[in-house]
């Protein structure tokens, strides 16, 4: 049973049955959870910058609308490193959710399952790998931190490719956890209640005792990517590039796509909103390999924005952790269904059938709105 202080549970059932958008889940999380977890998920680096302006900068572009399409049929379906999925919105890794709901990875795993959409497994999970994977079919990738210890590394790979993921996220963008200043003042640990249950078991090798299996390699560098192709076959996709110059790497490297991202803005506080960055990291792959972002999708209309700048897909995060914190699978279930949605009649009002008639002059920036203003 759900359990909110100072609101009746009356009260929160109707909260919820009024829910028309993403966001709202936000604040009725803020009520549910404990105050340290609910800032865990939440927070950003240091002044929070590019926190607000992964959301603010969607608000800075606009749309071209088309008039007079036949838009009574539209499809929405993508197809993700060879796998059909029904809309180009996916579930990004988000660390410990069994803080937001008992059911935790569990739970969103089954939501990503009934809508068809492709949900990775953060590394930090409170669900293993082997868990998650119980709970049914579902086209499922895994969050990979490059550890110190190697055969950490591998005994994780190998774990989910037994499992049955279909890809590797490395995440490339924390060879140090940000500065988060809502943890340190909270005094940020996981509950005694829990653990990071894909550590549970393994075999540690040379580590002592007193250190802990969580020691991301500082040292992680291009060569590393290489190396971590020569122990799997899945495909490997990076998440954390938000330069041209690391996305042509990228492909040099033989990433299989990428993911534009700012982890959330948790790691470095003033680089660019994920949809800043967009436009030239998709130029500099001329269509090579896919590039995926994440980072501020909280609307149909910012699905369809990241789309005309050249994304392949999106990945949503918070939203998520956020739904399944209010109301376990069903939130999450909504959440993706409310995105879905949004995004189908932004589609129909844009003129677009298929995702392939989205293009680049269905969007402008603020800079290119003045500059027609300036022309006038």
């Amino acid at each position: 049973a759900l359990t909110f202080s100072g609101k009746s549970y009356s009260r929160i059932v109707n909260s919820l049955m009024e829910i028309t958008n993403v966001s709202e889940y936000d604040k009725l999380a803020k009520e549910r959870l404990p105050k340290m977890i609910y800032d865990y998920y939440a927070s950003g680096a240091e002044d929070e910058w590019t926190l607000e302006e992964n959301i603010n900068a969607f608000s800075r572009i606009l749309f071209r609308p088309r008039i007079l399409i036949d838009v009574s049929h539209i499809d929405i379906t993508i197809t993700v490193l060879g796998f059909k999925i029904p809309m180009p919105i996916m579930i990004a890794p988000s660390a410990m959710q069994k803080m937001a709901h008992p059911e935790g990875e569990l739970a969103t795993a089954r939501a990503a399952s009934a809508a068809g959409t492709i949900m990775a497994l953060s590394t930090l999970a409170t669900s293993s790998i082997e868990e998650v994977a119980s709970t049914g079919p579902g086209i499922r990738f895994f969050q990979l931190y490059v550890m110190k210890d190697r055969s950490i590394v591998v005994q994780l790979v190998e774990r989910a490719e037994k499992a049955g993921f279909k890809a590797i996220v490395l995440t490339v963008d924390t060879p140090r956890v940000g500065r988060r200043e809502a943890d340190i003042k909270n005094r940020f640990a996981l509950p005694q209640h829990l653990t990071l249950k894909n550590f549970e078991g393994l075999d540690l090798g040379m580590l002592n005792q007193t250190d802990s299996p969580i020691q991301v390699d500082r040292s992680l560098n291009w060569k590393d990517v290489k190396w971590l192709q020569t122990i799997t076959k899945l495909p490997i996709l990076l998440k954390g590039v938000l330069t041209a110059e690391d996305a042509r790497l990228a492909v040099q490297a033989g990433a299989a796509g990428i993911i534009v991202s700012n982890h959330g803005a948790r790691q470095l506080d003033f680089v660019p909103a994920t949809i800043m960055a967009l436009e030239e990291i998709v130029k500099a792959v001329e269509c090579r390999i896919p590039v995926f972002l994440d980072g501020g999708i909280r609307r149909g209309t910012d699905v369809f924005k990241a789309l005309a700048l050249g994304a392949s897909g999106v990945f949503i995060g918070r939203p998520i952790v956020f739904s399944l914190a209010v109301d376990g699978e069903a939130g999450v279930r909504k959440v993706l269904q409310m995105l879905r949605d949004e995004f189908d009649l932004t589609m129909a009002l844009s003129g677009c059938r298929t995702i392939k008639e989205i293009t680049r002059n269905h969007v402008m920036t603020c800079t290119e709105t003045q500059q027609i203003s300036l022309k006038l």
